[in-house]
């Protein structure tokens, strides 16, 4: 059923929907509405959980792998100096292989100050374990949410979940957005069953010490599971299609890549703004396409390679910046091309920071520069305001 909602709200429902048994929490802008709404579905009845309100971000996921160790379906969510704050304990939630689920309301770190929306906080958390998506809209964010638990919770996978949407750019805009049935999510996502909690009439311990013996072998499981996660998160994709009547495709989406010899990468909302531009330069003879990249940890480099072959040039846009070298996606997208057989020319696109907003004519101009790049410049700041270099310190 369709509505028109703001996202944050959207995001409650979903999480209501998926029935979780703890809910810990710290609200941070942009992130706020989302913890907001669900307190209130529990305060009313609508919801049967345990909402625990703590007083950090810290706080909020320990709750979490607490909650998630004795077997109960755990949520939360943050976003910016709140993820950067949980940094210790997201390593000990993927360590331990236990399938939360959070949404990152994605927002620029500090500093200087910054509220608005880049990708700079989840994908500084890139390497600690968990499954990373990315929506491009509402109902997409909120579909998500819902396939993050069985995911999360396949007993091939274990692993926690991580929701990204753009903050404000999603979080705080109303939209329509297809609201998720309960009798069809109670047939997609059954009570979560987990295999290993803590009992106390079968004892078992989680996180325990690993001398230099055993370390490397429990990293290599986490790894392991995390490239399993792949197929998952096609098989749960498909699934959730055949029920809901709406399948994203696994773990990219290709859009009008069938003869392009040009193609843009990107991830969130930007998409729908770089789809509108292919089709305006479709319109004018130029063969050119998008792929919008979901799963970013797992990262889906075999489906990149196979969506570029035959490409000329590609250009990656990235709403983040690895301080002294370039964006992240740009990096792994290079990786996953190395070797291929006819390799595109690669460029590195970063802008976008702090909610810096990129029109359709800025895709353009990306378009434009991989046309015409001669390779002398790989990866820049697109768009660079000069006046505004002059600014030092915060």
């Amino acid at each position: 059923m369709m509505q028109i909602m703001e996202g944050s709200r959207a995001i409650a429902l979903a999480v209501k929907a998926a029935r979780p048994n703890v809910v810990a929490a710290y609200p941070i802008t942009p992130q706020t509405h989302i913890v907001e709404d669900i307190s209130q579905l529990i305060a009313d009845g609508d919801l049967d959980a345990e909402y625990v309100k703590v007083e950090s971000e810290h706080s909020a996921m320990s709750v979490c792998i607490g909650a998630s160790a004795t077997g109960a379906r755990t949520y939360t969510a943050t976003t910016s100096q709140g993820l950067a704050l949980m940094h210790e304990v997201l390593f000990n939630a993927a360590g331990m292989r236990l399938p939360i689920v959070m949404t990152v309301a994605n927002r620029a770190l500090s500093a200087p100050l910054n509220i608005w929306n880049d990708h700079q906080d989840s994908i500084s958390e890139r390497d600690s374990g968990w499954v990373q998506v990315y929506a491009e809209d509402n109902t997409e964010a909120s579909d998500m949410t819902v396939q993050a638990y069985r995911i999360a919770e396949d007993s091939r996978i274990q692993l926690p979940m991580m929701v990204c949407m753009d903050g404000y750019t999603l979080t705080h805009t109303y939209e329509p957005v297809d609201i998720l049935e309960q009798d069809l999510v109670s047939e997609f996502l059954p009570p979560y069953q987990p295999t290993d909690f803590l009992d106390v009439y079968n004892p078992e311990s989680f996180g325990m010490f690993a001398d230099p013996n055993y370390y490397t072998e429990f990293r290599y499981q986490n790894h392991k599971a995390l490239e399993d996660a792949k197929a998952v998160m096609t098989e749960v994709s498909v699934e959730f299609g055949e029920i809901f009547g709406r399948d994203y495709g696994g773990l990219i989406e290709e859009y009008r890549c069938g003869d392009a010899e040009r193609v843009l990468m990107a991830m969130g909302s930007f998409v729908g703004t770089l789809k509108d531009t292919v089709d305006d330069l479709r319109d004018r003879g130029e063969r050119v396409g998008a792929i919008k990249v979901r799963s970013y940890r797992p990262f889906p480099g075999d489906e990149i390679r196979r969506a570029l072959a035959g490409v000329n040039a590609v250009g990656v846009l990235d709403r983040n910046i690895s301080l002294g070298f370039e964006g992240a996606l740009f990096t792994d997208v290079k990786a996953s091309l190395y070797r291929s057989k006819d390799m595109p020319n690669v460029f590195g696109f970063v802008a976008g920071l702090g909610g810096r907003d990129v029109p359709k004519r800025t895709f353009a101009k990306m378009f434009e520069s991989i046309r015409t790049s001669k390779k002398s410049q790989e990866s820049e700041f697109f768009d660079l305001r000069a006046e505004a270099l002059n600014f030092q310190g915060g």
